[in-house]
C-alpha cells in the first residue's frame, strides 16, 4: 500500500501542504500521477481517508459514473453535518438521482430563453458600468482602486447574480457581507480558537441569508417578477415548485459557487496575462478571435475548484477490469486542478499558453449530472469582462502577486494588486 505522503512529502491531507508555493503542490501531483494506483491518504485499514484521484481519465470516470460515485454523503470536507442539512435544505451538490435530476430539472427550466437574454444584457451592462468606474477613477484625484478582486473580480458576478435573482439594491450589500462569512473557512484550516467561534459565525450567516431570500421567494409567489426567483418559486416542473428551504439553498450554492469561483477565475486570469507578457500580446493582436482560448487556458491553468469528494456506491475496479479496487463506502478526492495537469492529456501541461487546443480542462468539472450549471454564465462573464478591459484599459496588470488563502477546496485569491 502506497503510503500517505509523496516523495517531496506532501500529505493532501495536512493543512501544511496547501500552503506550500504553487510549483511545490504542482510536483508533488505530478509525482502521483506517476504512481500506478492513486494513493491512499489516511488509514484505509480502519476506513478513515480517500483515494486521491489526480489523472485527468480518473477525474472523468467518476464524475460521469454517478451511480457507482455518490454525492450524497457530501462533497465537501467536512461533509456537513446532517442536522445542517435538515435545516438549512440540501444543496444540489450534495445530491444523488432521483432527487438531484428533479431539482436540476426545476433550475434549467427556469432559465428561460427570455430570461438567458437579458441575463446577457445585464453582464455587458454591468461590465461597462465597472469599467467606467475605472476610467472615472483613473482621471480624477481618486486614482485607480489597490485591490483588483472587490473593485472588480468580485464585483461582476455578485451584481449579475443578484439581478438575475431578482434581488433588491437595498439588502445587497449584507449579503455579500453574509456570503463572505459564510464561505470563508471552507477547506482552510484554522487555530482551536477559530473552530470554535467560526462555525456558529458561519452558520449565522447562512441562516440570515436563507432567511433574505425566502422572505423575498415568498414575496415572488405573491406577486411574480421577471426574474430568476420568480420563476423559480411559480415553477410547475412534475408538479414541483422550489421551496423556501430549496430556494435558500439553491442561491447560496448559487452565490457561493457562482461568486467565488469566477471572481477567483477573473483575478488569476488577470495575474496570468500580466505574468506572461508573449501570451497577453498574442491576445491583444487578435482580441476576438482568442479570447475564448484565453478564458479556457485560465480556466485549466487556475482552476478554481481544487477538488470535490465522491464515496463508492459499490466495489469498483477503477479505469475498467483488472484496475485498481476501490470499496463500497470507501471516499475519492477528485483534484481537478491535477487532473488539468495531467501530462497524458496537455502538452507542457505546466505553461500557460492560450492557443491550447484541444483544451479539454475541468474547470467545471469532470462532466456528468453535476457539471458546473453556471459554466456558460462564467464564461460570459469572464469574456465581457476581459474584453472591455483590454479594449478601454489596454495598459491594465496586475502588481505583485497574488494574496492567496490557503485553501483544500478552493482557488481563492484574497487580494490582487493591480494598476492601469
Amino acid at each position: 500500500m502506497h503510503t500517505r505522503t509523496t516523495q517531496h512529502g506532501a500529505d493532501l491531507a495536512d493543512p501544511r501542504f496547501w500552503r506550500l508555493p504553487a510549483p511545490d503542490r504542482a510536483a508533488a501531483f505530478a509525482e502521483l500521477r506517476r504512481l500506478p494506483a492513486p494513493l491512499y491518504v489516511g488509514d484505509r485499514a480502519a476506513g478513515r481517508g480517500f483515494h486521491a484521484l489526480v489523472r485527468h481519465a480518473h477525474v472523468v470516470e467518476a464524475s460521469r459514473t454517478p451511480a457507482v460515485f455518490l454525492s450524497g454523503p457530501g462533497v465537501t470536507t467536512p461533509a456537513p453535518p446532517r442536522w445542517v442539512r435538515t435545516v438549512f435544505g440540501d444543496s444540489m451538490v450534495n445530491l444523488d438521482d432521483p432527487r438531484h435530476a428533479q431539482l436540476r430539472r426545476i433550475v434549467s427550466r427556469a432559465f428561460t430563453p427570455r430570461l438567458l437574454g437579458r441575463v446577457e444584457e445585464d453582464v455587458h451592462r454591468i461590465t461597462a458600468a465597472l469599467v467606467d468606474d475605472l476610467e472615472q477613477r483613473r482621471s480624477t484625484a481618486a486614482g485607480p482602486p489597490g485591490d483588483f478582486v472587490s473593485a472588480v473580480a468580485a464585483e461582476l458576478p455578485f451584481q449579475v447574480i443578484c439581478t438575475m435573482m431578482g434581488i433588491p439594491e437595498e439588502p445587497r450589500r449584507l449579503i455579500l457581507d453574509l456570503v463572505d462569512r459564510a464561505s470563508a473557512d471552507t477547506g482552510v484550516a484554522r487555530s482551536q480558537r477559530s473552530r470554535l467561534r467560526m462555525p456558529g459565525r458561519g452558520l449565522a450567516a447562512l441562516a440570515r441569508m436563507q432567511a433574505t431570500v425566502a422572505a423575498i421567494g415568498r414575496e415572488r409567489r405573491r406577486r411574480p417578477a421577471e426574474d430568476l426567483i420568480s420563476a423559480l418559486v411559480t415553477a410547475d416542473v412534475d408538479g414541483r415548485a422550489l421551496s423556501g428551504r430549496e430556494l435558500g439553498a439553491f442561491f447560496s450554492l448559487l452565490l457561493v459557487a457562482g461568486v467565488e469561483t469566477t471572481r477567483n477565475a477573473l483575478a488569476h486570469g488577470l495575474h496570468l496575462l500580466t505574468a506572461h507578457p508573449e501570451q497577453r500580446a498574442l491576445l491583444l493582436a487578435d482580441l476576438d478571435g482568442r479570447l475564448d482560448g484565453a478564458v479556457d487556458e485560465i480556466l485549466r491553468h487556475a482552476t478554481p475548484i481544487v477538488q470535490f469528494r465522491r464515496t463508492l456506491a459499490v466495489d469498483h475496479e477503477l479505469g475498467g477490469p483488472g484496475g485498481p479496487l476501490l470499496r463500497a463506502g470507501e471516499q475519492v478526492a477528485l483534484f481537478f486542478g491535477a487532473a488539468n495537469r495531467d501530462e497524458a492529456v496537455f502538452t507542457d501541461p505546466d505553461a500557460f499558453d492560450i492557443t491550447r487546443t484541444p483544451n479539454p480542462h475541468l474547470g467545471f468539472g469532470g462532466g456528468g449530472p453535476h457539471y458546473c450549471l453556471g459554466a456558460h454564465l462564467a464564461r460570459q462573464e469572464m469574456r465581457a469582462l476581459f474584453h472591455a478591459l483590454f479594449t478601454r484599459l489596454p495598459g491594465i496588470r496586475s502588481v505583485g502577486e497574488p494574496v492567496p488563502v490557503p485553501s483544500s477546496f478552493d482557488h481563492r485569491v484574497r487580494s490582487l494588486r493591480f494598476t492601469y
